[in-house]
């Protein structure tokens, strides 16, 4: 899969953090991002979803992610949020690979991609959260489109 590298600033996120299969929680975790967001009138730029554990070495029950928009700094969390975290992604130089799903696996891509990263001799991956920005909304159409990022380093820094 191909992917570039570049340094990606920090952002300020809120949403939900969620405990479980990713499988199961990212889209439960989206479903109540849509639902705070209609709520609430905000206006969400960016759709993400965080991804703390590898599902290598964490068991599915215990996978942690973080289903959240982009808000500006000095954001406030609306009254009646129940559950919603402000949270941030730090800037790092990310792998950033664009790709399309269809077929709702969502797990594919990101094999791949961690596959031609790891593969990769200019780079090592830094064991931090990565995420993925959806572009588009798929849940009428069935195709998404993600941009997913990973935090990596170069060898000759190391």
């Amino acid at each position: 899969m191909e992917f570039t590298v570049r340094q990606v600033p920090a952002r300020k996120v809120a949403g939900f953090h969620m405990v479980g299969p990713w499988e199961t929680t990212v889209p439960q975790g989206f479903e109540q991002l849509a639902l705070w967001v209609r709520t609430h009138n905000i206006v969400a730029t960016d759709w993400l979803a965080l991804y703390y554990d590898n599902p290598d070495e964490v068991p599915a029950e215990k996978l942690r992610c973080d289903t959240v928009i982009g808000v500006p700094e000095g954001f406030v969390i609306p009254d009646n949020s129940e559950g919603v975290i402000i949270t941030g992604i730090e800037a790092a130089q990310y792998a950033v690979a664009r790709a399309r799903i269809d077929d709702n696996d969502f797990a594919k891509p990101w094999n791949l991609f961690f596959d031609s990263v790891m593969a990769d001799e200019r780079y090592t991956l830094t064991g931090k959260p990565c995420f993925d920005h959806y572009l588009n909304d798929g849940s009428e159409s069935g195709v998404w489109e993600i941009d997913m990022y990973l935090p990596v380093a170069s060898k000759r820094e190391e």
